[in-house]
């Protein structure tokens, strides 16, 4: 069984050039829980099947040998390892794992009878697949001291010895089974596997049929002939083989995967975001898939798709610079963008030498209107690719280049053009105080005459007013003294007339008719007349 290697690069949503570069995908730990009768991926663990009584009183399984006794184990240890496989079949179907649970079962039924060697092996498929590799081997080749034709527990070693490079330990751990058991189609399928990854394809299809024609429900033989016809391009039969192994193990994520690949080979990406997601549904570990569905997601700019997934990889795999700039890409996608910086950082400490952090890094400081800063990054980017001569001229950093620096040179000019009006302002602001100076000089100056004038024409009424009382003065005392008035001023008719009608008396009463008449009043020479 293989993990596909997946690499993201030249991603560019929304800004159309951040550069999202995907790490390519070690190989992960693939575990090989077998059926006593066949060998089938993941923890698709099984119990031997019943054993069958041969002439001398034994048990024999399916693939044992004419000549090999299995050993009978009791009752207890029995009903305990049925009660395991029940349990573990029920949680394979449902894609969900209770391992704690699921060891105590199975160490319940080792501890009933040390001679069962398959509850030994399946503790050793459930800590493979919990990661706990060296556990693992330990508890396989504790099976195998236990029972030595327990070859399922041999060609799991094997698995776990291709699976961290040593691929000639592997085959001869096969070849070796092959040579031991010449009908068993495990190893069969797993060698042909080994010259899949060679590139050897025509081989790697006629083992894969060999391990069918001794075993058709062999599940990785399957595998194999699924991915050597993808690789080969030949797409319907890829599918058609995926389809029947569909049929053996209907919750294997690798399965679903290969069919998503299939999909985007035919350019039908929903359907292969249908078939990746099925794979994580099936095993939410699974991380080729999860890889994918992030790529996926980031051309479509599904952002939070892409958080959920990257996130799922951080957790499986733990950090790396490339991951973090890709979890920042979706930080950002979703306007979370000190959360997206916090991930450019991060990925810095991991790997200072990435340009990808530079260049996403540059894209945040142009959104948050620093062009400074992004000019800066954008420029240690194209020098850490190698220079400007080693990025293409049309890569989209350059266009983003020529905006940082028109948004400067647009701040000079309007920097510019505020000093000028400033300037402008302060002159006529200037203009403005003087002319309000001399105005206000001039209505000083004219208050100033008003005043004068004033308090000119005040002394003058002073002075006349004085002159005055002094000749009233006198001719009161003249008056007093000679109370004749002086007879020669001319006086106006017209008002000495209105006077005299202002003073003149009365009409005197007419006497009734036959009164004496009044004596006449003597008049002096010297009294004034009336009509003075």
């Amino acid at each position: 069984m293989s993990e596909h290697t997946t690499t993201m690069k030249n991603i560019h949503p929304m800004n159309r050039f951040l550069a999202l570069i995907f790490a390519a995908l070690a190989p992960l730990t693939l575990l090989a829980g077998c059926k006593t009768s066949s060998a089938a991926s993941d923890v698709s663990v099984g119990g031997p099947r019943e054993a069958t009584a041969d002439k001398k009183g034994g048990a024999k399984e399916p693939n044992q040998t004419a000549t090999e006794v299995v050993p009978q184990v009791n009752t207890k240890a029995k009903l305990a390892f049925e009660d395991a496989t029940k349990t573990l079949e029920a949680q394979r179907k449902s894609g969900k794992y209770d391992y704690p649970a699921l060891e105590k079962k199975f160490q319940s039924a080792a501890d009933a009878d040390s001679r069962l060697a398959e509850a030994t092996y399946n503790l050793g498929v459930l800590a493979e697949r919990q990661g706990k590799t060296k556990e693992a081997i330990s508890l396989y080749k504790s099976a195998l001291k236990s029972r030595p034709s327990l070859h399922q527990a041999a060609e799991n070693l094997a698995v776990i010895a291709q699976n961290s490079g040593d691929e000639a330990g592997a085959v001869e751990i096969y070849q070796d089974i092959l040579q031991k058991y010449p009908d068993d189609a495990g190893s069969r399928a797993r060698l042909a596997e080994i010259y899949r990854r060679r590139g050897n394809l025509d081989q790697a299809v006629a083992l894969a049929r060999e391990a069918l024609f001794r075993e058709p429900r062999t599940l990785q033989a399957y595998k194999v002939m699924m991915l050597a016809y993808y690789e080969q391009k030949q797409m319907s039969m890829a599918k058609l083989v995926a389809l029947r192994a569909v049929k053996l193990d209907e919750n294997d994520p690798e399965i679903y995967h290969t069919l998503g690949l299939i999909s985007l080979e035919e350019k039908d990406k929903p359907r292969a975001r249908v078939q990746f997601k099925r794979a994580v549904q099936a095993r939410p570990d699974y991380l080729p898939s999860h890889y994918q569905l992030a790529k996926m997601a980031l051309e479509q700019e599904d952002y939070a798709g892409a958080e959920e997934s990257i996130r799922r990889i951080l957790q499986a795999n733990g950090p790396t610079a490339e991951l973090l700039v890709n979890l920042g890409v979706a930080y950002k996608g979703t306007g979370q963008y000190d959360k997206a910086l916090q991930a450019y950082d991060e990925a810095q400490k991991l790997n200072s030498a990435l340009p990808a952090i530079y260049l996403n890094k540059g894209v945040i400081m142009a959104v948050k209107q620093q062009p400074e800063k992004a000019l800066e990054l954008y420029k240690t980017y194209i020098q850490m690719s190698g220079g400007e001569t080693a990025v293409s001229a049309e890569h989209p950093v350059f266009e983003e280049i020529r905006k940082q620096e028109a948004v400067l040179a647009k701040r000079e000019e309007d920097k510019k053009a505020a000093e000028e009006a400033k300037k402008m302002e302060e002159e006529m602001k200037k203009t403005e105080d003087a002319a309000k100076a001399a105005e206000r000089a001039k209505k000083e100056d004219e208050f100033k005459k008003v005043q004068d004038s004033a308090k000119g024409k005040g002394k003058e009424k002073d002075d006349g007013k004085g002159a005055k009382d002094n000749k009233e003065t006198k001719d009161a005392d003249a008056a007093s003294a000679d109370p004749e008035p002086v007879t020669d001023k001319k006086e106006d008719p017209k008002k000495k007339k209105e006077e005299k009608k202002k003073v003149e008396p009365a009409a005197a009463p007419v006497p009734a008719a036959g009164a004496p008449a009044a004596p006449a009043k003597k008049k002096r020479e010297d009294e004034p007349d009336d009509a003075l």
